[in-house]
């Protein structure tokens, strides 16, 4: 029997009971078996690109999965080549929620096939729909009030509640770097392996500027022995004082200092 998420004057089945197998190649449009066909490299590279866009991007109550199944009513049972879900079980099922932003590849499918799969989806209740024109490099959204793709500024983001960093668009169409794109998305996300290590990198920093510190405290405490001993030092011999860095070293110079007569008697090691 079919489960009823959304009350019991619904007539809809749930969105994970099945009309076709998962893992196989196949969904159901209106009540017919179609078999969708292995993707071809363009479209294969750039959902994988988009899964991984979308991974980077999505907030941590959303989740992103490729190629996942949803009913979307009793005649059909469709896979998205991308969504965004919420993380939360659904309180009323115990099951998985509805996606809330959904995007297909168009690539040997026509914009009309993707058209049909996006009504089906916002008919069910998917917020969003998007459509990747690999062809014709650009991205479209599904308008559920107008019945049809609408296209969408190349240079924009999306914005979404789904997304905790908005998504450049440029990086869905044309074939940019994705992982520059996604390095910068954990970035503002606020990652934490990114924060660790740059957690560690600013404790490197400071502790390297306390030893400069010290050894440049050093290198002046050299100096002026010397100078109060009259030892005479050019250009040369103190820029060699004050470019050594060696804590250890330096101070092995502050105690030859005392006796020394130059420059050369001072720095010459045992």
């Amino acid at each position: 029997m079919l489960s009823d998420p959304a009350g019991a004057d619904s007539e809809l089945p749930d969105i994970d009971d099945r009309l076709v197998e998962p893992g196989t190649r196949y969904e159901m449009y209106d009540g017919e078996l179609v078999h969708v066909p292995p993707a071809d490299p363009p479209h294969g590279e750039r959902q994988l690109r988009l899964c991984a866009l979308l991974a980077a991007h999505t907030g941590s109550a959303f989740q992103a999965a490729c190629d996942l199944l949803t009913r979307t009513s009793k005649l059909d049972d469709i896979a998205p080549d991308a969504s965004v879900y919420p993380a939360a079980r659904d309180p009323r099922t115990g099951r998985r929620q509805l996606e809330q932003l959904a995007f297909e590849v168009v690539s040997t499918q026509t914009l009309a096939h993707a058209a049909r799969k996006a009504a089906k989806l916002a008919g069910r209740g998917v917020r969003r729909v998007f459509a990747i024109d690999v062809e014709r490099s650009r991205a479209l959204e599904w308008s559920q009030a107008l019945g049809t793709w609408c296209l969408l500024d190349a240079a924009g983001h999306i914005v979404d509640p789904a997304l905790e960093v908005p998504l450049p668009l440029e990086a869905l169409i044309h074939s940019a770097r994705t992982d520059d794109t996604v390095a910068r998305a954990l970035v503002a996300k606020h990652n934490p392996v990114i924060e660790a290590i740059r957690a560690e990198d600013r404790a490197e920093g400071r502790a390297e500027g306390r030893a400069e510190g010290r050894a440049a405290g050093l290198a002046d405490a050299v100096i002026a022995l010397l100078a109060s001993r009259g030892v005479p030092i050019d250009r040369m011999e103190r820029d060699r004082i004050v470019g050594e860095r060696d804590p250890a070293r330096l101070e092995r110079w502050i105690v030859r200092a005392i006796a020394c007569t130059s420059v050369a008697e001072l720095i010459s090691e045992p």
